[in-house]
């Protein structure tokens, strides 16, 4: 058998379903709509995604997955239509809001999941998702965003497998499956005559700047499920004589996709 014989998008969705990882609903990502519209322009990740990006040629952009629109904001000032798609109205009102107060009057919203039909979103010249492929179907995600792309495609995702530091759950008593890993998107593409670069990027851990042990196992609970007292016990115990560094776990790294498209 040789590697062509594999399904990559199958083994995605069984490598997602023994993650057992439940998608967060559209409500959970309004209810954090405007703590991470606060943080949207000021993160490192923003600017190191934005350094990676060639925009030469190009005057419009997609960006699936948007949020408060952590990367249509940054790059909107050099293009002359941005499209911020996003599953939470939440995050879409306070990407509009963020725009107006910015003056930028040619940024637009689309209210869409991945898999709803996307038959009236626009073909820009730029497609871009952020921190936003850890989907149901891998494969179709990628081939809608392929299609929605004019020049050039860029995307994030998980290099690693996990959210919480592996040494973070072991103090709780947990161990959580990886998620599926970028490979899989690499090989999917390679299927669809696509053949990426491949980069990497970090992000500070999301528990790094918890304002205390409440905030920091919210922080937990939120990519871990729901803890249980003594979950909650173990780790209050262990939090109150870690380190800052320990506290905090590793930065969370991401792979960096991106690809042109064929020119006619």
């Amino acid at each position: 058998m040789t590697i062509d014989a594999i399904d990559f998008g199958r083994l995605y969705r069984d490598h997602l379903a023994i993650a057992a990882r439940t998608r967060k609903t559209a409500s959970a990502w309004d209810s954090r709509a405007a703590g991470m519209a606060a943080k949207a322009l000021r993160s490192g990740y923003t600017r190191d995604f934005v350094a990676r990006m060639d925009l030469a040629g190009a005057e419009s952009l997609l960006d699936v997955g948007c949020g408060p629109g952590t990367i249509a904001l940054a790059v909107a000032p050099r293009l002359r239509r941005v499209v911020g798609l996003d599953y939470s109205a939440a995050m879409l009102d306070a990407l509009r809001a963020l725009a107006a107060e910015q003056g930028l009057q040619h940024v637009e919203t689309l209210h869409r999941a991945w898999e709803d039909d996307w038959s009236d979103v626009p073909v820009c010249d730029v497609a871009v998702a952020s921190r936003a492929t850890l989907v149901d179907d891998i494969a179709a995600a990628l081939a809608k965003l392929d299609a929605k792309a004019r020049r050039r495609v860029y995307l994030t995702h998980p290099a690693g497998g996990h959210f919480i530091d592996p040494a973070i759950q072991r103090v709780i008593g947990r161990s959580v499956p990886t998620v599926p890993d970028y490979i899989y998107l690499v090989n999917i593409l390679h299927r669809m005559g696509i053949h990426p670069c491949l980069s990497y990027l970090t992000q500070e851990s999301r528990l790094a700047d918890a304002q205390d042990f409440d905030d920091y196992a919210r922080r937990v609970a939120w990519s871990l499920g729901e803890l249980s007292v003594a979950e909650t016990t173990r780790l209050c115990a262990w939090y109150g004589q870690a380190t800052p560094a320990e506290r905090a776990g590793p930065p969370m790294r991401w792979a960096f996709i991106s690809w042109e498209k064929p020119r006619c």
